[in-house]
This record gives structure tokens, C-alpha cells and sequence, in this order.
């Protein structure tokens, strides 16, 4: 049910989806065995009674890259993330990056892509901000990062599959300027014309909460892991090829919040054009002076 959406994004019979299971060696070589490319985009950043960050982000890897190699496929794509460092505080940075390393000995030519936070439509950053249940927070949200458009991500993905010269190098895709999720949550604020309410609660009260939370509720609301990624700020290996690279350049946040958060405004705000047009128009109702006596 989760994935039926996508198959309307290619023309009828391009999008096939095949049954595989993380665990079963048999159903991953048998979804690999015919391609020309393998894209690795399985991850997950908190753990479920069923899969734990280490099952999914390294051993699930694992798995795919050796199927990737057995059946002799030209090129392997691993989606990772940005920030993966083995000495990070966090799991999920920590798993991510023994993830890189497993597929990169089992397959060298692996393309590794470390995207920053995703924006777009069904994100979990702009859509979680301007969202009612996001309450609960730590850190005051200064966590900073460079947000990239997930179209432009996208676009770069499709790139490196026409582009052998990329095989075997590592890409960290980030957008053009740096946010806290503070002063992302201001955008949002203003572009929905509603100011969301966020309470800010000490990682030592708020990470046990989250652990408890999600052990018990089937449902994702927030891990422990996901309030200590709010202490840890974007980082960026100055080694690693980007956009520029690609020759692209990356969309930047604030000229797109209108285009995905006009449905979170009231009926009487609707129509109202993008923020950033409003303001200009209220700065020419007035007159500027610039006495220089």
C-alpha cells in the first residue's frame, strides 16, 4: 500500500515492483540479477521491534552489494547520508557510515551519494515543521544543515547512471545555503501564516521519553536517536565531489516553500501569494528618505 503511489511515475509496465525481504538473500539476488544499474535507497533513521538501524543501514547494504557483485551488475548506486562518521554520538550516522565501507569492499566502483535533508513534497522537514504534532523538541532547533531540493537530488541520481567517470567516487549533495531547523521553522511560519508551537525540553528528559515512545507506539513519532541529531550539526567532506561536479546547481529552500506548504494555509489565507512576494509589495507602500545632511 505504501508503495502503489509510485507506480503512476513511469509510463504503463516501466514500474514493476518485486517482493523482497531485507533478511532473504534468495529475493534480493533474484531483484538485482537482471540490471544494469542498482540503486540502494533502503534505509532508516529509527529503529522498529523489527529492524534495528544496524539491520537496515549495514547488514540489509551488505546484502544488496553482494548481490550487486554476484550477478556481475556495471554499476551500484548507495543512497548513505550526510554526516556518516563511525565516531559520531548517533546510531544512525555511526551505522551509515559502516554501511559505505561494507559495500565499498564488497563492490569498489560503488558510487557512495550523502545527500543533506530532503525538501519536497511528502519530506519529512518542511512538512514536519509545518505540521501540528511536531511539539516535542531539544536543542532550541539550532542544528544546522544545508536543506537540498529532493527533485535536484533526484536529477543528480539519474547523472551518475549516464556518467561511468562517477563510479567509485563519493558525492555529498547540499543545497546552497545554510539553516538552522529554527530558522527554517520561521519560514514556514510565514508562509503558512500560522506560527506553530514548539516546546523546547532537555535531551536528558527528552531522549529516554523518545526511546520509550518509540518502543511502544507502532506508529513513527521520534526516536532517542533522532533528539540526539538535533545536537549535531552538518559536516561536509571537503574531499567528496558535489553538484558543481555534475554541473548542476542546486535549488534553494526559500524560493520553493510556496510550492509545497500552500496547503497547510487557512481558507482565507489560500490565495494569497508566496511570502516572499507579499513582503515586496509592502515595502513599496513606503517611501524611503535617505537624509544625508
Amino acid at each position: 500500500m505504501a508503495k502503489r503511489h509510485l507506480k503512476l511515475t513511469g509510463d504503463l509496465g516501466r514500474v514493476v515492483f518485486m517482493e523482497w525481504d531485507a533478511r532473504n538473500t534468495p529475493s534480493i539476488e533474484e531483484a538485482v540479477r537482471h540490471s544494469d544499474i542498482v540503486y540502494n535507497l533502503v534505509g532508516k533513521t529509527y529503529p522498529t521491534k523489527n529492524f534495528s538501524l544496524e539491520d537496515v543501514n549495514v547488514e540489509a547494504a551488505e546484502r544488496i552489494a553482494e548481490a550487486t557483485a554476484k550477478y556481475d551488475v556495471d554499476r551500484f548506486i548507495h543512497v548513505s547520508s550526510h554526516s556518516a562518521s563511525k565516531d559520531s554520538p548517533s546510531e544512525f550516522y555511526r551505522t551509515k557510515a559502516r554501511g559505505e565501507e561494507v559495500v565499498r569492499s564488497i563492490f569498489p566502483e560503488t558510487t557512495i551519494v550523502r545527500p543533506a535533508p530532503l525538501f519536497g513534497f511528502e519530506d519529512s522537514l518542511l512538512h514536519r515543521l509545518a505540521g501540528v504534532t511536531n511539539l516535542l523538541t531539544s536543542n532550541h532547533m539550532q542544528e544546522r544543515y544545508w536543506p537540498v531540493h529532493a527533485i535536484d537530488v533526484g536529477d543528480a541520481l539519474e547523472r551518475m547512471m549516464q556518467d561511468d567517470a562517477t563510479a567509485g567516487e563519493t558525492f555529498e549533495l547540499y543545497g546552497p545555503k545554510n539553516y538552522s531547523t529554527a530558522e527554517i521553522a520561521g519560514l514556514v511560519d510565514r508562509e503558512i501564516i500560522k506560527h506553530r508551537r514548539h516546546i523546547n525540553i532537555p535531551k536528558r528528559l527528552l531522549k529516554p521519553f523518545a526511546e520509550l515512545l518509540n518502543r511502544f507506539i507502532w506508529w513513527q513519532t521520534m526516536s532517542g536517536d533522532e533528539v540526539e541529531r538535533e545536537f549535531i550539526d552538518q559536516t561536509i567532506d571537503p574531499k567528496a565531489k558535489t553538484f558543481k561536479d555534475l554541473g548542476m546547481e542546486p535549488a534553494e529552500l526559500a524560493s520553493l516553500t510556496f510550492h509545497y506548504l500552500q496547503g497547510y494555509r487557512s481558507s482565507a489565507y489560500y490565495d494569497l501569494p508566496p511570502a516572499t512576494e507579499r513582503e515586496k509589495r509592502e515595502e513599496k507602500k513606503y517611501l524611503h528618505v535617505l537624509d544625508d545632511q
